[in-house]
């Protein structure tokens, strides 16, 4: 028997059905998502408080101590190996130079023994205190000793006995607090800057007519350490440096072989009216960053014919001093001066004849900068100084 089809009005039946189920199905779970949906937490506007780590005080650091004498400081440098068998551990002996000791920059406390065959000694640059006279014991023959940028605060004057022929002797940067005494008269150079110096004991310098350069800058030297007859035995000294002290007045008694007197840094007002006079080789004056005024210098003091260049920059100068034709380099720099008349200062009449070049004024170089003064230079310190070939204003 075969199975009768299905008619057209029981299909659409079904297919609505089937519909409708569908869409029933949809709306349930379409209202079940919004009754479930839970709502999203909004982003702080602000962020939360850091946890803060609690305080814990740390244990206080003691301070250093000072270094002590001998074992807070570097060990010795110990030298290589010398074919010389006087040669000391704590140096070196070369043996192209076989008269030089180098123990600079070495670390040493103590000078050790020096060998008879030294003629120049370097000793810079270490941690030396004293200078005694047992090192010396056998080095007679020595002419140059270097002990700068040490800690020597004392020198036996027996070394010298032991090294007679000494010519040049560095002690730059120490702690001495005097000149040594008992130099040798052989000495040519004595360099003694940077120390603690404020005094010069009666007759240091006795003897010494082969001294040519003496070097005391930067010290403790007032006017009272320097009595009339200080330098009354340096027949031969060319330099000599006395900056960087507390001197109100110029020294008594210069040697008349002079030719550098450097008195920069001190405290001086004036030059007396013929202090210059007898220096016939005078060519070098400094007095830079002092106290003069024109109050304390006399109308001709600088009119010395042998002097080249004169330094008066840093002090209280109104005016531009009168000096001599023969001048090459004037400092006047930083003062007070307030204008400068080439006519007043001119060595020379304006109206002379000058054809001969010889009789030109010499001035080369003028600074003045740090004045209260402005361009253009005045015609006439032009006409007058007529090599003048730099002026700073």
């Amino acid at each position: 028997m075969t199975a009768s089809s299905p008619t057209g009005e029981q299909t659409e039946t079904t297919m609505k059905a089937g519909v409708g189920l569908f869409s029933a199905l949809a709306l349930f779970l379409l209202m079940g998502a919004v009754f479930t949906q839970r709502a999203r937490p909004k982003k702080p506007t602000r962020r939360p408080a850091a946890t803060r780590k609690p305080f814990v005080p740390h244990p206080a650091v003691a301070a250093e101590p000072e270094p002590q004498e001998p074992t807070d400081f570097p060990p010795p440098i110990l030298g290589p190996p010398s074919i010389f068998p006087d040669c000391p551990r704590e140096c070196t002996c070369s043996p192209s130079y076989p008269n030089a000791l180098y123990c600079e920059n070495r670390n040493i406390r103590a000078i050790p023994v020096i060998p008879s065959r030294t003629h120049y000694l370097y000793l810079q640059n270490n941690y030396i205190s004293e200078v005694t006279a047992e090192s010396f014991v056998n080095a007679t023959e020595i002419r140059w000793v270097n002990l700068a940028n040490n800690r020597i605060h004392r020198i036996d004057k027996k070394v010298f006995e032991k090294i007679p022929a000494l010519l040049y002797l560095y002690v730059q940067r120490n702690h001495l607090k005097e000149v040594p005494s008992g130099l040798p008269a052989s000495l040519e150079q004595l360099r003694l800057s940077r120390n603690r110096i404020s005094k010069i004991p009666a007759g240091a310098f006795n003897k010494m007519g082969n001294l040519t350069l003496l070097d005391l800058y930067h010290n403790q030297l007032s006017d009272s350490d320097l009595e009339k007859n200080t330098f009354k035995d340096l027949k031969s000294l060319m330099q000599l440096n006395l900056a960087h002290n507390v001197l109100k007045k110029m020294p008594a008694g210069v040697p008349n072989s002079l030719i550098q007197l450097f008195l920069d840094r001190n405290r001086i007002d004036g030059v007396p009216k013929d202090y210059f006079k007898g220096l016939a080789h005078l060519a070098f004056v400094r007095l830079n960053y002092n106290q003069l005024t024109d109050k304390g210098l006399p109308k001709y003091v600088f009119n010395i014919t042998t002097l080249l260049d004169l330094q008066l920059a840093h002090n209280q100068i109104t005016s531009v001093p009168l000096f001599n034709g023969h001048l090459e380099h004037l400092h006047l720099n930083h003062n007070a001066i307030e204008s400068i008349n080439g006519t007043q200062i001119c060595p020379y009449s304006l109206q002379a004849d000058l054809s001969d070049l010889s009789l030109v004024p010499k001035l080369r170089y003028l600074r003045l900068d740090g004045n209260h003064l402005s361009p253009p230079i005045p015609l006439d310190v032009i006409m007058c100084f007529r090599h003048l070939n730099s002026i700073v204003i």
